[in-house]
């Protein structure tokens, strides 16, 4: 059965019995003019949207008082049809263009294979990239706490450290430590400034000092794993999704290319005054 929703020709079929449904709601459900059809499936489908709303059937009276709301829509609409006020109105030009648009998109693309989905990926790396992530440790330097000494004191404290000296970071809610975290993570928590640092930084070594928009930092790397493309388990959602919708992109246009073959488009030719090219100045 999952193989037959998948055919073409079903799909075809669906789209053409759509068609038919909304013919023939515009047509009012009666082939005569002066003729308006309620039909049991009108009066089901009015019953369903009511017991959607307010989670309950409606009573008798609440069913006629829907029915004769549908027929005073009907004939308000029959009769602005006649006096041609749907001609050259663009809200309901839109709104037509929209409904036939949604039944173009009725017809559901087939899931793609795994096979399918890889070949999509490796079309599209730049759209699945994992982010770079590293675990750090940071000492903190406070501007306001050393003033003129700043510049002599972090130069001291890294010497230090190059020793193997223990040094305490000034007090900061800013974490000592990150691990294991993406690059948009800690760009996030210290600013780009020190974020775009970070990202050329070698591992295992203290850095130079790095201004943010905190103060000074000193910064070891202590594990960095590069930025690297998703492999499809890890990107299969997002995969999936991105080539369903490009194929729906792609049978709606296949579904207007094919209806504009119907039609011959012939642009009038322009008037001198209207063409910009041989209009005077």
């Amino acid at each position: 059965m999952s193989r037959i929703l998948h055919e073409p020709l079903v799909h075809f079929l669906i789209l053409g019995t759509l068609l038919f449904v909304l013919y023939a709601s515009v047509k009012g459900g009666s082939g005569a003019p002066d003729e308006i059809l309620v039909t049991r499936g009108q009066v089901d489908n009015l019953r369903s949207q009511f017991s959607k709303v307010w989670q309950r059937e409606p009573s008798r009276q609440e069913l006629d008082g829907l029915v004769e709301n549908w027929v005073r829509e009907e004939v308000l609409y029959r009769e602005g049809r006649k006096l041609g006020l749907d001609v050259n109105d663009q809200v309901i030009r839109r709104r037509v263009m929209q409904k036939i648009e949604f039944l173009a998109e009725g017809a559901t693309p087939q899931v793609p294979t795994p096979a399918e989905l890889q070949a999509w990926l490796d079309a599209h790396p730049d759209d699945y990239q994992i982010e770079p992530r590293y675990s750090l440790t940071q000492i903190y330097f406070d501007p306001s706490r050393h003033g003129d000494a700043l510049e002599a004191d972090v130069i001291a404290a890294r010497k230090a450290l190059l020793e193997g000296k223990p040094v305490e970071s000034d007090t900061t809610q800013l974490p000592a430590t990150l691990r294991d975290r993406p690059l948009s993570e800690i760009v996030r928590v210290f600013g780009s400034r020190l974020g775009d640092s970070i990202a050329s930084m070698e591992t295992g070594q203290w850095s130079e000092p790095l201004a943010s928009g905190f103060g000074v930092h000193l910064v070891r790397i202590d594990l960095k794993e590069p930025g690297r493309v998703a492999t499809l388990a890890e990107a299969k959602k997002a995969v999936e999704r991105d080539l369903l919708y490009e194929r729906t992109m792609q049978g709606k246009q296949a579904f207007y290319l094919e209806r504009k073959s119907n039609y011959t488009v012939r642009m009038e030719p322009a008037t001198p005054e209207a063409d910009p090219e041989t209009a005077g100045p």
